[in-house]
């Protein structure tokens, strides 16, 4: 079973490459951009045929290495 994991920064705080690049694009003429948002995509791929069980083990190691819990959230998506 796939299981797509998104982590990113919590409202808040501070990106300073998701602002790096915010400035590039107004440069670059894209004087519309509001705002800019970065994460991280992992893709897990489980041995687990249980959806449910996928889940909590993705969340399970969300809360223990794949995420700050601190400054970041995430979101888990089984694929499969």
């Amino acid at each position: 079973m796939k299981v797509k994991v998104l982590v990113s920064l919590k409202e808040g705080v501070l990106d300073p490459q998701a602002k790096a690049i915010t400035h590039a694009l107004y440069a670059h003429g894209f004087d519309t951009l509001r705002h800019i948002k970065l994460s991280k995509e992992m893709i897990l791929d489980m041995q687990e045929s249980d959806p449910q069980r996928a889940y909590k083990l993705a969340e399970d190691m969300c809360e223990q290495l794949l995420a700050n819990v601190v400054i970041e959230d995430y979101c888990i998506e089984i694929l499969q």
